[in-house]
């Protein structure tokens, strides 16, 4: 039962990663790019779900590292999701031209893509101690 929980937590963390990706992205594209703005626009996804994830998802598991290599083990645990993200992303936008003239919607995809290996990789490899954080 309590996978299930943290599952479910772990998608609205998701949502919360994915609106903050797609808003960043569409402030950012007229700027820089569809491409480099989505680079950007994943990273402050990965900030914000790591925020709630280790607050709110992961609140009774340890890490059992300070603050900042707990972040730089997460964003490196985020990669194998991300690169599945952004692969199914560019993809996407590159081969559908209604992908591309919605590229909240390929965000959409890539994320729900990318869900299961971060998951996984948080519960079992990053937040895997049951002592809640001090």
């Amino acid at each position: 039962m309590k996978a299930i929980k943290e599952l479910f937590l772990f998608g609205i963390a998701g949502a919360i990663g994915f609106v903050a990706d797609a808003g960043v992205l569409y402030l950012l594209t007229p700027f820089i790019g569809l491409y480099a703005g989505r680079i950007i626009s994943f990273l402050i996804a990965v900030i914000a779900t790591w925020i709630f994830n280790r607050n709110i998802t992961f609140s009774q598991r340890s890490a059992g590292r300070g603050l900042l290599a707990e972040f730089v083990h997460y964003l490196s645990l985020m990669v194998v999701g991300g690169a599945i993200n952004l692969s199914v992303y560019y993809l996407l936008i590159s081969h559908s031209m209604t992908f591309h003239q919605w590229p909240v919607a390929a965000v959409a995809v890539g994320s729900v893509a990318g869900m299961a290996a971060n998951f996984l990789s948080s519960r079992f490899l990053l937040y895997k101690n049951h002592t809640a954080k001090h």
